[in-house]
């Protein structure tokens, strides 16, 4: 089909002129220029890091850095070892408490909540995003860890025989105030996230499981957790990021003890912790050491991150077949039929 041509001209409606074009390649170049800068930022901070903490690995090398159970600064001593193990293991703790809490929380307020409940809790939830981190730290130093830590001591005594989550004495502050904590921080992003995934699973294919005699539960386990993996985990990803970054609460919290930790209700160390404590009066090697505690840290964020990318995808290739089954003709039902048939 021909195009229509404009009255007293030669150039076709359909055709637009170069000028008319320059908004569009404008906003191309503007918005490609703006992801280039953030990638820039990235390699510009690894780079500085890496630049200011090469005394430090001259003086104990990468390998005895990273693995050398001992920081003394005082003997020159810098061996972040604990303070790597601190690290990973309060922000499992709150990995492992939080994001159940938070895909129920969502699931609640997505599935089962009253429509007339569904704001106020929804507001309610996210309103422990705005509360400081100092704030969670003094709380938790303060009220969580005196009231928690008569229950503490009955668990690590009746847990004795299993290494690291029993035995030995309740110390305030610990590793396990500080994942709770830590877990309480992270549930609002872990939360909202579910929540807008789940909301955008295919009514159709709620109603087709209901309608073939699943129950609320069989519903929500066969026609919506599976179309929500990915998010749900990605979810997770960023709330242990969120974790592993932490500073001012898990300063408050952890109990600063450079110290390998022996059991669970013990004191620790982190890397986030380490920097807010000691920069101020750090000096030479020491202030070397610090920044490749930061250099530490930011590796282990970007390897979160990654993994957190590489688990999103799968999920997502998992999912796929399904959902692309699910948006067919009848696909909705044809799924909810054979997943019940199958349970």
């Amino acid at each position: 089909m021909e195009a229509a041509s404009v009255p007293g001209g030669d150039r076709a409606l359909l055709v637009r002129s170069p000028l008319a074009r320059l908004p569009d390649r404008a906003l191309k170049y503007g918005l490609t220029g703006l992801a280039a800068l953030i990638l820039a930022l990235i390699v510009y901070f690894f780079v500085r890091l890496v630049g200011q903490a090469q005394p430090a690995f001259a003086h104990s090398g990468v390998i005895g850095f990273a693995f050398d159970n001992n920081w003394n600064p005082s003997a020159g001593r810098f061996g972040a070892l604990p303070l790597i193990v601190g690290t990973l293991i309060t922000s499992a703790l709150a990995l492992i408490i939080g994001v159940p809490v938070a895909v129920a929380a969502a699931l609640y307020t997505t599935e089962l909540c009253p429509s007339r409940l569904r704001t106020p809790l929804t507001v309610l939830v996210e309103l422990l995003a705005a509360v400081p981190s100092v704030v969670y730290g003094l709380w938790g130093i303060f009220f969580l860890a005196p009231k928690l830590r008569g229950p503490e001591q009955w668990v690590a005594d009746r847990l004795s025989f299993i290494p690291f989550f029993g035995g030995g004495i309740v110390t305030i502050p610990n590793c396990f105030i500080t994942g709770l904590v830590l877990a309480i921080m992270i549930l609002p992003i872990v939360s909202a996230i579910s929540r807008e995934v789940m909301s955008t699973v295919p009514a159709d294919q709620k109603e087709a499981a209901l309608g073939l005699g699943a129950t609320r539960w069989e519903m929500i386990r066969i026609a919506v957790l599976p179309y929500c993996r990915s998010g749900i985990v990605g979810g997770a990803m960023l709330g242990l990021g969120r974790a592993i970054g932490e500073t001012i609460a898990v300063t408050i919290l952890i109990g600063n003890s450079p110290k390998l930790v022996e059991h669970l209700f013990g004191q620790s160390y982190s890397l986030a912790a380490v920097i807010a404590n000691e920069f101020g009066e750090a000096t030479g090697t020491h202030r070397s050491a610090l920044f490749a505690a930061g250099l530490v840290l930011f590796v282990l964020t970007l390897l979160v991150n990654g993994v957190a990318r590489f688990f999103v995808i799968r999920a997502g290739r998992a999912a796929g077949p399904r959902r692309a089954e699910e948006h067919s003709s009848g696909g909705g039902a044809i799924l909810a039929a054979d997943t019940v048939a199958g349970a």
